[in-house]
């Protein structure tokens, strides 16, 4: 892939990704003003959150990181690689068809591990009877992003992109359908003696998340057999390449396995004080845009283009490639940082707060919002480090920093817990993020040329920054012209797009003068994309 290209194809998936986090903030404006931050919502994040996180594990994380270099290097040098891709389908399904079975039986002591803090109250059996739902979805979106995998390393990367909009698209559907009154018989039954406000909305999610994941995969299954991988299983075999594939992926599930675990603490934390998973995942709603467009998208470009470079021995091509990736992502990441620390309250007033989500609820989520938004640049320089190890086969290193990360994220939000409160999630989380990065900056000085960062990224990161921060003062003003506007419903959504709109010219015009970047390159970028 050429380097122009590796920025076209970013902004093929970023593009498609921003539609989808898009759609993912009207779902989540949707279920605050329906649902609130409530037993149900809490609930349903836990539950919905299990599938996420063992999907991360199995397949878009750790299987695909191992999986993504090998298929690449078949693609590239000739090899059987559709044979390869079969029998890792195989091997992937059949694994995960006997873990989804245990999961529902052991439901109970998942959603205990999840988030303790529900023990002796309604929203434990609220969270096991909507697991039991929704945990299905990880076997089909599991397979989907392992053909998501094939997509991207033969270079397509729209379908692989735009699958993700359609959870949001369905969820969406599934909450205004709720909303009609038509399928008002179809509900689980409140815990005896109870009412749950919101039960019935709330099982519709559950039987939607499961909906999502078989569209997802059915298309992502069309569109592998249209590119020639027509991936239908069979019985899994044990062959030399699969025995490999495990011994490489083995390393990166327990990375991945450790970064769910920082996860699991935050949500630990959370689950003690009534609210805050609900407040905590608004936040991550608003910090995963950005992290989304651009971390996301950097790393399914950058994974197989360094591994067809790092194996044709093009190390100067590779670094290229990474130091590309690294410029466009804390041009486009720093000052969404700078953003959401500046204007946390306005962002999360004006998309949240209505219905039964409340002032209180705007204040504790625009704090998480702005601890978030300060780990940002973080979050996506990981994306950016890790394809360098992962593009040689080597599993091992991550996953040694990613356990010390996880013991500085446990410290801290745990130690800091019963100080500061829920808060203290938020802050484990940000400052493992930059734990993390430290740590990967430093092994990769043993990777050669290709990890190096040449004289053009060295050039331009303090005029990112310089362009960043005055553009924070210029939001900043502007958010205080309009306070008053922002919080009148007729016109709020016109006053916070004329912030962000303000925002977005002050950045680039600044960047320009500072020579930061040039708006050159993203035109041509996308003429070619």
């Amino acid at each position: 892939m050429k380097p122009i290209r590796l920025v076209a194809a970013f902004l093929t998936v970023g593009l498609w990704t921003m539609l989808s986090r898009i759609l993912g903030f009207v779902r989540d404006i949707l279920i605050a003003g329906i649902l609130g931050a409530g037993p149900v919502t809490d609930a349903f994040i836990v539950a919905f959150a299990l599938p996420n996180m063992f999907r991360r594990f199995f397949a878009e994380g750790a299987f695909n990181m191992a999986f993504v270099p090998m298929f690449s290097k078949r693609v590239e040098t000739g090899d059987d690689a559709k044979a390869f891709a079969r029998d890792a389908f195989s091997g992937l399904a059949t694994v995960l068809i006997v873990f989804t079975i245990l999961a529902l039986v052991a439901m109970p002591w998942l959603v205990l591990a999840m988030a303790s803090g529900f023990r002796g109250d309604v929203r434990f059996d609220l969270a096991v009877d909507f697991g039991r739902i929704v945990f299905v979805y990880v076997l089909f979106i599991s397979l989907a992003a392992l053909l998501s995998g094939v997509l991207n390393a033969t270079g397509r990367f729209a379908a692989a992109a735009a699958a993700p909009a359609l959870l949001n698209v369905i969820l969406i559907a599934t909450l205004l359908l709720a909303q009609t009154g038509w399928l008002d018989t179809f509900s689980l039954s409140a815990p005896e003696g109870t009412e749950v406000p919101g039960l019935h909305t709330g099982t519709l999610l559950a039987v939607g998340v499961v909906l999502a994941g078989i569209a997802q995969f059915w298309l992502l299954w069309k569109a592998a057999a249209r590119a020639g991988y027509d991936l239908r299983p069979k019985r899994p075999r044990l062959t030399p390449e699969m025995k490999r594939l495990a011994t490489i992926a083995a390393p990166a599930v327990l990375a991945g396995g450790v970064i769910q675990i920082n996860l699991l603490v935050g949500r630990q934390v959370a689950s003690f004080f009534e609210g805050a998973i609900s407040w905590l995942n608004f936040a991550d709603r608003l910090y995963q845009l950005p992290l989304g467009v651009v971390g996301i998208a950097i790393g399914i470009v950058l994974l197989p283009d360094l591994s067809r470079r790092l194996g044709a021995g093009d190390d100067a091509g590779g670094q290229h490639a990474f130091n590309r990736a690294a410029e466009i992502s804390l041009a486009l990441t720093i000052p969404a940082a700078v953003a959401l620390v500046v204007i946390a309250t306005p962002l999360v007033s004006v998309l949240f707060e209505r219905g039964r989500f409340t002032a209180e609820d705007t204040a504790a989520t625009a704090l998480a919002v702005a601890v978030y938004g300060l780990g940002l640049p973080a979050f996506v320089l990981q994306k950016v480090y890790q394809p360098l190890f992962f593009a040689r086969e080597d599993t091992k290193t991550p996953l040694r920093f990613a356990i010390w990360a996880m013991i500085v994220n446990a410290a801290l939000a745990i130690g800091l817990a019963p100080l500061i409160g829920y808060i203290a999630a938020a802050i484990g989380t940000t400052l493992a993020g930059w734990a993390m990065v430290w740590f990967l900056a430093q092994g990769a000085r043993d990777l050669g040329q290709a990890a190096e960062f040449d004289d053009r990224f060295k050039a331009r990161i303090g005029r990112i920054v310089l362009a960043a921060l005055g553009m924070g003062v210029v939001v900043w003003g502007v958010s205080a012209l309009l306070a008053d506007a922002l919080v009148t419903p007729t016109i709020r959504y016109g006053a916070l797009a004329l912030v962000v709109g303000a925002g977005i010219g002050t950045y680039f015009g600044l960047g320009q003068a500072f020579g930061a970047f040039r708006l050159s390159e993203f035109r041509s970028a996308l003429r070619r994309g």
